[in-house]
């Protein structure tokens, strides 16, 4: 069964890779890769809800790289893969703010229980939270229901957010114009398919660079495809 939640796998072993992708795509997880922490780093504006992170890698190490997301203001979730196992290794892991520790080798089974717990745990306590999406510059607070790009906010009707959001939390996902109606207007009589059209042209116009992300496949409807 397909989800909603998205995994970047980090780690410069290719076999370990393909082995994790494979099996956490069949349980219904989209997974992205990466071979290092630098070619990780172009990846993390894609609103991943989990990274499973290597820590013994050439170039920058897991830790560092760990070290990053957390000053650069990035929550995502981070479970750490490596064949350091002490304590002392565990340790530094959590309080870098790691959320799990699994050491090598593992077995599959494991990986996946650990996963499903991690994010049921932080999707539970992010449904109680200040949640943020960010993409790029653009933030969208969930609570407030303010966005803002480069710090400034953006002025933006109910249905203009309710689309932002449906898009944004569904990239690559085709929803046709009758889909967007009935998912970001409220119940309020009849609503032509033209005006979702009209709408979508004013929430380009507002979220600048960003509503170049918002593409019209001719003859299908609307995507979100943020360009890194």
């Amino acid at each position: 069964m397909e989800t909603n939640e998205k995994i970047l796998i980090v780690d410069d072993e290719a076999d370990i890779r393909e082995i994790l992708q494979f099996n956490l795509e069949n349980e219904g997880y989209k997974v992205d890769m990466a071979a290092s922490a630098e070619e990780a780093q172009a990846l993390l504006n894609n609103n991943y809800h989990l990274i499973l992170l290597d820590v013994m890698m050439g170039g920058m190490s897991g830790f560092k790289f760990a070290d990053y997301i957390r000053k650069s203001g990035n929550n995502t979730p981070i479970i750490f893969l490596t064949a350091k196992g002490t304590e002392n290794d565990m340790l530094t892991g959590f309080s870098i703010g790691g959320d799990d520790y699994i050491p090598k080798p593992f077995s599959i089974k494991e990986v996946i229980a650990r996963v499903r717990s991690v994010l049921k745990r932080t999707m539970k306590q992010g449904s109680a939270a200040n949640e943020t999406l960010t993409i790029g510059t653009m933030v969208i607070d969930l609570e407030s229901k303010i966005v803002t790009i480069d710090n400034n906010p953006i002025e933006l009707t109910k249905t203009e957010l309710n689309i932002l959001l449906l898009l944004v939390q569904n990239e690559g996902k085709i929803f046709s114009r009758s889909d967007i109606l009935a998912k970001a207007w409220d119940n309020d009589g009849i609503v032509l398919e033209r005006t979702v059209d009209v709408h979508i042209a004013r929430l380009r116009k507002k979220i600048g660079i960003y509503g170049d992300c918002i593409v019209n496949r001719t003859g299908y409807g609307y995507i979100f495809n943020y360009n890194k």
